[in-house]
């Protein structure tokens, strides 16, 4: 913990004043008078309530880590640690968020824009009934009542979920010509690529009407934000006092107003495959964190709020150290803490005391706590958003929980009475960020276009400080965080540095054609704090905080298997804008044709032929080879498929000399695995049967696989001896296993499949490793990593290789990896100790390369893994003993 003492002064007056009028007639509704007495504000650091790693709090929690108690004691970190829960989506869904597209409107059109949005069938089993909330059936009724109003209120579908739910945005605004959203269009891009001449405009400074953004129900079993923003609207759309129609009329608010809707009706953290969606904003693997994106960068809000719970007292940003050193940080903490303080009073205004409501007072943590709710990476909305002109960005956690064990155990007059008050604490927020929005609008387009100015221009950042932060309390230097910016980067072109470039691109960063070939990002561009949080290794941050809120390092650029550089000069060669990468799919028109199998395009590829029966061989180097058919007719039908393959995954099949040796077949799944890896192995186009222990136990089906992969929720000592014996025969009919982390070599010690000891680092450490390849199976490989708990290898058995390793020195290279309080577990001990293993008979796998679906690069080595484990059906795999169900190593 860190121990530094933050003398802090009486509430200050920041930037202009902050109080919220709350007069009847004013935007604001009249609160409840409150009966609790104020409490002082605490200083920064001298009375330390960090946020608990998840796992540790005795009060309990569910396997996410949301907050289960009632106000006192630490805050639990939701979502942190490993991920240990197994993916059990139908292929369907993953199918669904593969292909997805996210419509986008004319942004010409003037508003009102009445869509009448079609009805969905009622369901009664939508858990949001029981807590006396909006069920999603009843949404589109709702938004067609709310556009029917008057002519404030428009209403459209913004994408489509995993699980097949319109994504819905509300946009509330003074009524617009075409021309004048054409105009306002015009000025919006103007603050974005001409900022100087824009900081001139008195067009803008006059007329521009100030985005906001409100993300709802992001996570699909907090649901109240989506309730209290339907009932701002329908009063926003009726109000006619003179500060509703003034915000109205120099502001456009959009509301996401469920951004997770399978998760809403299922009573789910996660949509439909099983990702929590407020962890995927820099993947984007989600069609709803593609909407949120897309939302954003159109938008390009001010101000954005991203509405959760449950914490009590209420939580608000700004966060905890580290904060992210590629921000503008000074701009976005001068406006998010203003902003706070305001949401802070109105929350409070309400008037709940912990006696009678069970509602604690809210807390900033920036003020009122040392550590572990911090902003570092933009995998979360509000920090996203920050990089896409955001100078005022908050999670709020509403306080009651409704949600895990509550919901399951709490009478519904309970449930009903917490989420009403969740409700109007919400609403407070919004009102406030709106009250903020309005009379500070000014000012943050001031800063919105001074954002985007320091990164055309190339300008340094600003570091954090009482004097160019005025009246923020407590700035130490444990809040500094900037970063030196290369002058570009290059990425090579090829499969992955297309797909890293098309990323970057959707992600509005700005992206420049050599005439070498080679792709540029030129750094003094508007988004460049992006282009670096995305491109660069990151930070290695175990020093300076106990604890990290979720990952510490990400880097795309060491990850997603591209070649990319920093550079001190742009290249001396012609550069040209593009608006998408170069196709790299190709063909040889003669001969033998090799697939490298280095990206998991490339596996798609492999997939989708193997299922239409093109004949297809492992060569000695692990790419794959298509053999050239003897009779003109087959080579012609065969050209045909390899060249439909290559245009649809964007890859290369290349003349070879090289000789396949060993026959590829398409292969079977049978997984018990995070969702991340579930969606991950369905990406690279393999069929996958989820299955757990009580799945093996009711009678399996092992017809349906040609191989096992084991992480997670799989236990060999809770299988019945029924099961052991046709998990017995499956393996030793020649099927082997593929394991990550303790489970998967737990798995294989107990089935006798490969002998090694796991070793666990820290469980909260994580970030991007450097390894060493030294097998066929990492041959291609990235010479980096990525871990989260990671686990390394002691007591190899006869027959074990070493397929890579941890690098030695320290291998840590960005992240937060410390030790433990005897001194293990940290990187020290895990340098150059193996981290992926390989045997007859089972691969193990103690880094994490299927993540979330991120390390893009890293996806082939567990393809290439299956690949080996699942074709090599000669029965000397291993033998089965019926009696016992254990198998044991033979030929």
């Amino acid at each position: 913990m860190r121990t530094i003492a933050r003398a802090v002064p009486p509430r200050p007056v920041l930037i202009t004043a902050v109080a919220l009028t709350t007069a009847a007639g004013s935007l604001l509704l009249q609160p409840r008078p409150a009966d609790a007495t104020p409490r002082p504000v605490p200083r920064r650091g001298s009375a330390p309530d960090p946020v608990t790693r998840a796992g540790s709090d005795p009060a309990g929690r569910d396997g996410s880590g949301t907050v289960v108690r009632d106000g006192s004691g630490p805050v639990v970190r939701e979502g942190s640690g490993p991920d240990h829960h197994v993916g059990l989506a139908p292929a369907a869904v993953a199918q669904r968020a593969l292909t997805a597209t996210v419509p986008r409107t004319d942004p010409r059109l003037g508003y009102p824009r009445r869509h009448l949005l079609s009805a969905d069938p009622a369901n009664p089993a939508d858990a949001s009934r029981e807590l006396g909330l909006t069920p999603y059936d009843a949404l589109a009724p709702r938004l067609n009542s709310l556009q029917r109003l008057g002519d404030r209120v428009s209403a459209e579908v913004a994408g489509v979920s995993a699980g097949g739910h319109r994504l819905y945005l509300v946009t509330v605004t003074a009524p617009e010509t075409a021309d004048q959203a054409t105009a306002q269009e015009r000025m919006r891009d103007l603050i974005e690529n001409a900022p100087v001449t824009a900081a001139k405009s008195t067009e803008i400074r006059t007329s521009y009407k100030t985005p906001v953004l409100v993300d709802d129900n992001i996570h699909g079993d907090e649901r109240e934000g989506t309730d209290a923003s339907l009932d701002l609207i329908q009063q926003l759309a009726t109000a006619n006092d003179a500060r509703t129609k003034d915000l109205l009329a120099h502001s456009r608010l959009y509301f996401d107003i469920t951004a997770n809707p399978d998760g809403r009706i299922a009573d789910t953290r996660a949509n439909a495959n099983g990702f929590d969606l407020n962890r995927d904003l820099i993947t984007a693997s989600q069609p709803e964190t593609r909407t949120i994106r897309r939302l954003t960068i159109d938008k390009q809000p001010a101000v954005l709020l991203d509405l959760h719970g449950h914490v009590n007292g209420t939580l608000i940003e700004p966060t905890t150290p580290p904060h992210g050193e590629n921000y503008e940080y000074d701009l976005f903490l001068k406006n998010t803490y203003a902003n706070a303080l305001g949401m802070e009073s109105a929350v409070n205004g309400l008037g709940y005391t912990p006696a009678k409501d069970g509602v604690s007072p809210a807390r900033i943590p920036f003020r009122d706590q040392t550590e572990g709710w911090d902003d570092w990476p933009p995998v979360f909305t509000p920090q996203y958003a920050a990089f896409q002109g955001a100078v005022a960005a908050h999670t709020v956690e509403i306080p009651l929980q409704v949600n895990n064990e509550a919901y399951d155990t709490l009478p519904t007059a309970e449930l009903r009475r917490r989420a009403a008050i969740n409700v109007a604490v919400a609403g407070a927020a919004l009102r406030a960020t709106l009250d903020f929005a309005r009379s500070h609008r000014s000012s943050l387009i001031a800063d919105q276009i001074e954002l985007f100015r320091r990164g055309v221009a190339g300008a340094e950042q600003v570091p954090v400080s009482a004097r160019t932060v005025p009246g923020v309390p407590g700035i130490g230097p444990e809040d500094v965080y900037t970063t030196a910016f290369p002058r570009a980067y290059t990425i090579a072109a090829d499969t992955a540095g297309a797909r890293l470039v098309a990323h970057l691109l959707a992600n509005d960063v700005h992206v420049l054609r050599a005439a070498t070939g080679a792709y540029v990002v030129d750094m003094h561009q508007p988004k460049r704090g992006l282009a670096n949080a995305l491109l660069a290794d990151g930070r290695d941050i175990s020093g300076k905080v106990s604890a990290m809120y979720d990952i510490s390092a990400w880097s795309l650029g060491r990850l997603w298997g591209a070649t990319v550089d920093p550079v001190t000069a742009l290249p001396g060669t012609p550069l040209t804008a593009v608006s998408a990468p170069s196709p790299v799919a190709y063909v040889a028109p003669h001969g033998d044709l090799r697939l490298r199998l280095t990206d998991p395009a490339e596996f798609a590829a492999l997939n989708s032929l193997l299922r239409q029966g093109i004949p297809v061989r492992r060569a000695a180097d692990g790419s794959a080879i298509v053999p050239e058919p003897r009779t003109a007719p087959e080579a012609e039908a065969s050209r045909t498929k390899v060249t439909e393959a290559a245009k649809a995954y964007d890859v290369a099949f290349e003349a070879t000399s090289l000789n396949g040796t060993t026959p590829l077949r398409a292969t079977r799944v049978a997984a018990a695995v995070t969702p991340g890896e579930l969606f991950a192995l369905r990406e690279m186009g393999f069929d996958v049967t989820p299955v757990t222990t009580d799945i093996l136990n009711a009678g399996f089906d092992w017809s349906k696989a040609d191989v096992l992969f084991v992480s997670a929720e799989l236990a060999y000592d809770g299988l019945t001896p029924a099961a052991r014996t046709a998990l017995g025969a499956f393996l030793s009919a020649g099927h082997g296993l593929v394991g990550r982390g303790v489970t998967g070599a737990a798995f294989a010690s107990a089935t006798g499949l490969l002998t090694a000891t796991p070793v666990e680092g820290t469980e909260e450490a994580n970030g991007v490793v450097r390894v060493a390849d030294s097998g066929p199976l990492t041959n291609g490989a990235p010479r980096y990593g990525f871990v989260y708990a990671p686990v390394w290898f002691t007591g190899l058995g006869a027959g074990v290789r070493v397929e890579q390793s941890y690098a030695t020195g320290n291998p840590l290279l960005a992240g937060h990896w410390r030790t433990r309080a005897d001194g293990s577990g940290g990187p020290a001990d895990a340098a150059g100790r193996p981290s992926v293993v390989s045997g007859r008979h089972a691969v193990l796998f103690g880094t994490e390369p299927l993540f979330r679906d991120h390390p893009k690069g890293e996806l082939p080595q567990v393809g290439r893994a299956l690949f080996t484990m699942a074709q090599t059906s000669d029965g000397t795999r291993a033998t089965a003993h019926a009696s016992s169900g254990s198998v044991e190593e033979s030929g």
